[in-house]
């Protein structure tokens, strides 16, 4: 059990770390440091750690780890957390279109930042679809512009925004 918990630890870092594209770059840099592992292994542990792949700057793909965690996702849920930027670095702009929030991210980022949305289940909120390095967040019809910088506050470093924002839109 030590050698798993060690193993996942390690995939987080060098996920995290590196831009890997692939099981086998992944078993490469795991193997540089001591720790060979079976292709089988290797994807049970991606599965688990909910590792997804997503579009590079490059052209290609990288693997990502995403931004919740079991404890995260219960503290989402019940209302209890709110992100700091330093946790939603990836963190770009925010515009409007009707009832629709764009939210642009750095590359990579929107999965993560999306998901965090969702789990809040936050009722002004609808829904999220994310890309690369957009995510669209449907508000319903009757939230206005402020309620909805205020709602995403709570993932989003939107102190600007909500600064910006007059109270009745």
């Amino acid at each position: 059990m030590k050698n798993k918990k060690y193993r996942l630890q390690l995939i987080v870092e060098l996920v995290k770390n590196n831009c890997v594209g692939s099981q086998n770059e992944l078993s490469k840099l795991l193997q540089e440091r001591g720790l060979s592992v079976t292709q089988a292994t290797l994807s049970r542990d991606l599965k688990m750690l909910r590792v997804t792949k997503v579009a590079n700057e490059q052209g290609g793909y990288m693997y990502m780890i995403p931004a919740g965690s079991d404890l995260q996702d219960t503290m989402l849920r019940s209302g209890q957390r709110s992100l700091t930027s330093m946790q939603q670095v990836g963190f770009v702009s925010l515009a409007f279109s009707g009832n629709i929030v764009i939210i642009k991210t750095r590359n990579g980022y929107a999965t993560g930042i999306a998901y965090d949305i969702d789990m809040g289940r936050a009722p002004e909120i609808l829904g999220t679809i994310a890309g690369a390095d957009t995510v669209f967040a449907v508000m319903r019809e009757d939230v206005t512009r402020r309620q909805a910088v205020e709602v995403l506050s709570r993932f989003l470093p939107l102190q600007d925004y909500l600064d910006s924002v007059p109270a009745e839109q």
